[in-house]
Parts: C-alpha cells; sequence; structure tokens
C-alpha cells in the first residue's frame, strides 16, 4: 500500500454464509474517483466499490442530486426502496389516478416508499402492517386505511372495505406467505406485484382465470437506464415538491452490521429503512 494513502473502515465478505461473515476491516483504501465518478452530494442506487463503507466509488448515471432539505441519512434511504416502489407501481402495475391499491407489508422501506408514490399519484391506498407502530407509520405516509396483518380475520376486514369490486394492484412483499390471499382479492383485471418473497408457495391457477388477473414480478435492476432516469426525474420532483419523505428506521454503526442483518432476518415487523451511520 502507497506510504500516506488515506484508510477507511469499510465492511467485507470473504466467504458465503450468514451474518458472521461480515467483517469489518480498518485498513481499506479511500477509492479515488475517476472520471464519470462524482464527488458531489448525491444518493446512488448502485456502487461500484461497495456501500458498506465509509467511502464509496459510483458511476455518474446511477448518482442523483440529493437536495439540501434532505440529509445523509434520508438520502440513503432513498435509492432502492424508491426506484423499486416507483418501478412497481408506474412501470409493472401501471397504475392510473383513482384505482385502488394494496401494500401488502407497507411499514418497511420499499412499503413506505410505495404508499407515498401511490397517493401522490391519486391512488387510494391500503396498507398493512403487523405492529401499532407500524400501523401508525404506514397512515402517516399516505395510506388511507391500515390493517394489521397479523390478525387472523384481516383478510376478511380488507375485504368488507373495499366491497365486491376488490383491489386493483396489489404490491406483495412476502409472496410466498399472501399470494393465494392477494388473487382471492384482486378486483377484474388486477394485478399482484411481487416485490419480495422468501420462499415457494402452491396457488389455485383458477383463481386468476375469472378475473383475467396478473402476476407480475419486479426486479429493479432489469431497468434499462433510460427508465432509471426516467424513474429518478419523478422521485427528484417528489422530493423538490416534498411528498417523498424518506422514513428513518434501526440505524447501525459499520461495527454492528452483522446484528443489523439478523435483526432483518428475525425481525417482528419493519419500521421505515435501516440504515448504517458512519461514526
Amino acid at each position: 500500500m502507497a506510504t500516506g494513502q488515506k484508510l477507511m473502515r469499510a465492511i467485507r465478505v470473504f466467504e458465503f454464509g450468514g451474518p458472521e461473515v461480515l467483517k469489518l476491516q480498518s485498513d481499506i483504501a479511500v477509492p479515488i474517483p475517476k472520471d464519470h465518478q462524482k464527488g458531489d452530494r448525491v444518493f446512488t442506487t448502485s456502487t461500484i466499490s461497495g456501500g458498506y463503507a465509509e467511502y464509496a466509488l459510483a458511476a455518474d448515471d446511477s448518482v442523483y442530486t440529493l437536495p439540501e432539505k434532505l440529509d445523509f441519512e434520508q438520502g440513503a434511504a432513498i435509492g432502492i426502496p424508491y426506484f423499486t416502489a416507483y418501478r412497481a407501481l408506474l412501470h409493472s402495475a401501471r397504475v392510473k389516478a383513482g384505482e385502488s391499491v394494496l401494500v401488502h407489508g407497507a411499514s418497511g422501506g420499499v412499503g413506505l416508499a410505495a404508499c407515498q408514490i401511490a397517493r401522490a399519484y391519486g391512488l387510494k391506498v391500503l396498507g398493512t402492517a403487523g405492529t401499532e407502530e407500524g400501523q401508525n407509520i404506514v397512515l402517516q405516509n399516505g395510506a388511507h386505511e391500515v390493517f394489521n396483518h397479523r390478525e387472523l380475520n384481516y383478510i376478511d376486514k380488507i375485504k368488507k372495505s373495499v366491497g365486491e369490486k376488490g383491489i386493483d394492484v396489489i404490491i406483495e412483499m412476502l409472496a410466498n406467505v399472501n399470494l393465494s390471499n392477494d388473487l382471492n382479492l384482486l378486483s377484474y383485471g388486477g394485478r399482484v406485484i411481487v416485490v419480495g418473497s422468501r420462499g415457494p408457495i402452491e396457488i389455485n391457477p383458477r383463481d386468476t382465470m375469472a378475473k383475467e388477473s396478473s402476476i407480475i414480478g419486479v426486479a429493479l435492476y432489469s431497468s434499462t437506464k433510460e427508465e432509471f432516469r426516467q424513474f429518478a426525474a419523478a422521485l427528484q420532483a417528489g422530493m423538490e415538491i416534498g411528498w417523498l419523505r424518506p422514513v428513518i428506521g434501526s440505524q447501525y454503526s459499520l461495527e454492528k452490521v452483522a446484528q443489523a442483518h439478523e435483526n432483518i432476518i428475525h425481525s417482528s415487523g419493519a419500521r421505515g429503512k435501516m440504515i448504517l451511520l458512519l461514526e
């Protein structure tokens, strides 16, 4: 290593495994931006050198200006959650003002982003959460109604709320648990947008037939560069106007990164976007 080269702390992974393989190192060379790697006040959707670090490199087509009204903690909560939610709603579901949307698992980073975006675009927004705190956060961030998905009869409550028509769009965070119920909640021509799943589930394909409904998967990094630019333009307008308001959840130092991952795996309920802090 060159004498006098600036060093930083960063998380490195040298083997497959659980959260215990996340190792903090304090002798990592600070990456030096080259052409098309900016040093401005920005947020990013991806990095070149890794985001679990005090400094990171990112290509200029994956970074976007962070307005002064948002701090860096909020900036860390924008990239993947908001771009994923926007792609799910506007690109995959092709939502229209006046439609209804259920964000199934709405109190986490992507869920709250989906609630804010959907409300800003004129949809009727329903959400679910598993704790009272989570339900309150969902209501504060765009949802017209919220339901406790830990209650045994919460699906019946949703059906009663939306009536016979059903729900036009469901943004699904845990498809391996909820997909079968989702299909029964949909309206004619309704769409389930699968953002997250942790395993397999058995469904009855006939549930899609009478309603001519759709199940559509979402992968943010299937987006083209042009689509990323479109998403960014809409989201930066949201920052300027004020409806895009990242909600910060649990915060961890780099030293606690393994614990952060343990808590993600064993969480009893999400509340905002979990972030790493540089102390």
